[in-house]
């Protein structure tokens, strides 16, 4: 295994290789000493062949401070606009039911190196607060979350509170917390009235058609025979011959 690290603030470089073997270390290179080091008895023996191999140990320091640190930097300046850029994030509050913990909701940000918490009157807080795992999405964005216990907060208090997320060194993006901007899956009563008000009088309306098609059916099957149509039908049957 082996690459390099450049810090742009400081400039400063460092390299690292280092083999491995069933599982294990078995040596490393010190680019400090520019001697190799064997974390192992078993390579005590590759330690000190390679220490007399000045040639390879000279390139190897080169490599590492001086021809990957500009590799590196020609990467990043080909990928800079993918992994140098910054996405703000889609903040919501979110509640399951009302007597759940609201959760600050935080997606589509980039990169990862992010921070999110409650505050009160201004200061970070951490009673009652569960900071949740920052996961990825599938465009390759970040979302995350933070819950707080609101079981204790007195709802005049509620705008006290807000959810802060922040890059690191960049502004923050404050969300206060606000019962009508939270967002939930439950349904609302009024909601619920509207829903079931159509559905009764469905209900009704079939039973009504139903009911009226069972009479109409029972009265059909119970009516007597017709009458004859004139006075002659009449007459031909009472002296039908029998």
């Amino acid at each position: 295994m082996s690459g390099c690290e450049l810090d742009d603030t400081t400039g400063q470089v460092s390299g690292f290789l280092q083999y491995g073997y069933d599982g294990e270390d078995f040596i490393v290179l010190d680019l400090n000493t520019l001697t190799w080091i064997a974390p192992t008895p078993k390579a005590v023996i590759t330690k000190l062949r390679w220490d007399t191999e000045r040639g390879r140990t000279k390139y190897n320091v080169r490599f590492f401070t001086q021809m990957c640190p500009q590799w590196l930097k020609r990467l990043l300046h080909y990928g800079e606009k993918t992994l140098l850029r910054t996405d703000r994030p889609s903040v919501s509050l979110l509640q399951k039911t009302p007597s759940s913990a609201v959760s600050c909701h935080a997606t589509g940000f980039y990169p990862d190196r992010a921070l999110m918490f409650w505050s009160k009157d201004g200061e970070e807080i951490h009673e009652g607060v569960e900071h949740g795992e920052i996961l990825p999405n599938h465009d390759g964005t970040f979302q995350m979350s933070v819950d707080l216990n609101v079981s204790s907060v007195p709802e005049e208090d509620w705008r006290r509170y807000h959810c802060v997320f922040q890059f690191k060194d960049k502004n923050r993006i404050i969300t206060e917390l606000d019962k009508t901007m939270i967002r939930t899956n439950r349904v609302k009563p009024r909601t619920l009235t509207v829903l079931i008000i159509p559905a009764v009088v469905c209900l009704v309306l079939v039973v009504m058609v139903t009911f009226g098609y069972m009479v109409y059916k029972r009265r059909k099957n119970c009516r007597p025979p017709s009458a004859p149509e004139s006075i002659a039908e009449l007459s031909e049957t009472l002296n039908a011959p029998t």
